[in-house]
């Protein structure tokens, strides 16, 4: 045999050695991972870190409290709500916090029954809790995956959102310590009654142009695990709590939905689902399209006013509940 036949059989038989090498380390990774998955599914607890430093502020016994997503987090002033209701600072708490889902906050009524029993739970919802379409690590709401089993995990997020896979798992590991550690009492009172504030109003380049292509209500689906579980824990917050209110907040004033109809269609679905839960449940539901006196200049970004913003939103809100 020619030398450079000896060289072709020898890259050949290489290349076979690689390829058998390769798929027995993506063989061997995929079950380390389900296995991981599997372990991360049991330990899950519903309350997550970022909701359980948040708890101590129950301690006041608080009349209204507002929770759910980053929208309610920086933009609803608990001390401001409880003036407007005439009562003392600590009446009203926000333990809202980023990509806050519903059945977080149904765990922690669950865990402070009595408490919320006395409380109107005030709670801001937004596409991406219920829109299948968005998989992405940052906003996939953490308690529906242990709900849907380690394969369908697999299957719907391998291999381009595998990101999602291994947030949860931290997620998972972390909110377990967090509960042992009994985060929910001992943790320091939050300051500014939960609130945060946006500081710095987001470049104009950095404005998405539309949002009926936001990443939010890309790959619109309505009909699957998410929607049926997380307004399921809407529901079942009703049973719990003194009263139950479901904020739908506005997007920025820049964006006209006469004029999106894309966004016009998705959204319309979005807040009949709501809506209509609502109505079979027992929960009200305020959609807020428009604030008056909230512009444009008192958004930090599309979604989230800043500072200025704030008490203008707030008291819009509180006037809405009061009705």
């Amino acid at each position: 045999m020619s030398a450079q036949g000896v060289l072709q059989r020898v890259q050949a038989v290489s290349a076979r050695w690689i390829a058998a090498v390769l798929a027995l380390t993506a063989g061997a990774w995929l079950v380390v991972l389900a296995g991981l998955l599997a372990v991360a599914s049991r330990v899950h607890d519903d309350i997550p870190v970022m909701l359980a430093v948040k708890l101590p502020l129950l301690a006041s016994h608080p009349e209204l409290i507002f929770g759910g997503e980053s929208r309610t987090a920086y933009q609803v002033d608990p001390a401001l709500a409880a003036q407007l209701i005439g009562k003392p600072p600590g009446a009203a708490v926000n333990i809202a916090y980023d990509a806050g889902e519903p059945l977080a906050l149904l765990a922690a009524i669950r865990r402070e029954r009595v408490l919320f029993q006395k409380a109107h739970v005030v709670v801001s919802v937004a596409p991406f809790l219920f829109n299948e379409g968005v998989r992405s690590a940052a906003v996939y709401p953490q308690d529906v995956l242990p709900r849907i089993g380690v394969f369908e995990q697999m299957v719907s997020f391998l291999p381009l959102r595998v990101g999602t896979l291994i947030r949860f798992i931290r997620e998972a590991f972390a909110a377990r310590l967090a509960a042992e550690q009994h985060v929910a009492d001992v943790a320091p009172q939050p300051v500014a009654l939960g609130m945060q504030i946006i500081d710095a109003t987001q470049p104009d380049n950095r404005w998405p142009a539309d949002i009926g292509s936001h990443a939010h209500y890309a790959g619109w689906n309505l009909a699957g695990p998410k929607a049926h579980f997380e307004i399921g824990a809407l529901c079942e917050m009703v049973k719990l709590a003194r009263k139950v209110t479901v904020v739908i907040p506005p997007w920025a004033p820049r964006y006209d939905r006469a004029r999106d109809p894309e966004w016009l269609k998705k959204d319309d679905q979005y807040v009949a689902l709501v809506t209509d839960a609502g109505h079979v449940c027992g929960f009200d539901v305020l959609n807020i399209t428009s604030v008056p006196g909230l512009e444009q200049a008192n958004y930090a970004d599309e979604m989230h006013v800043n500072v200025s913003g704030v008490p203008i939103y707030t008291r819009y809100l509180v006037s809405q509940l009061k009705r």
